[in-house]
């Protein structure tokens, strides 16, 4: 049974909301591939708390989502922390790491580029 933000493991009540959010999500797809509970939550819980540290979270008014360049189906996604969907799909990684750079800097905030695997490769902070 997937978990949900309202039901999920004791073990991560005691994270921050948004790093409990990014457990539930790799464990839900550690699940899906097959992994037991009992290896889906500790691997998700050290994921998440790895995907904080590298995702600073917005603090104060005004602040713009980062902008993340993630591998998709069709090409590479620009999308903005947190959105469901991508902003745009381009055919290559460099033309979408170019167009994130260009709307981080509009916005003041920070480029995450990812690899092919999904982990951070690089940050670029025009805040």
């Amino acid at each position: 049974m997937p978990w949900t933000r309202q039901d999920y493991p004791d073990s991560l009540k005691n994270l921050e909301a948004r790093t409990r959010n990014k457990a539930i999500e790799i464990a839900n797809a550690l699940l899906d591939d097959g992994y037991s509970e009992g290896r889906a939550i500790p691997i998700a819980t050290s994921q998440a708390k790895s995907w904080a540290e590298e995702h600073p979270q917005h603090e104060g008014k005004g602040d713009e989502p980062h902008v993340h360049v993630v591998p998709h189906d069709q090409g590479w996604a620009l999308k903005s922390e947190g959105a469901q969907r991508p902003e745009r799909v381009l055919d290559t990684k460099d033309e979408a790491v170019k167009l994130a750079k260009e709307r981080a800097s509009e916005r003041n905030s920070t480029a995450v580029i990812h690899r092919m695997d999904g982990t951070v490769e690089t940050t670029h902070n025009y805040s």
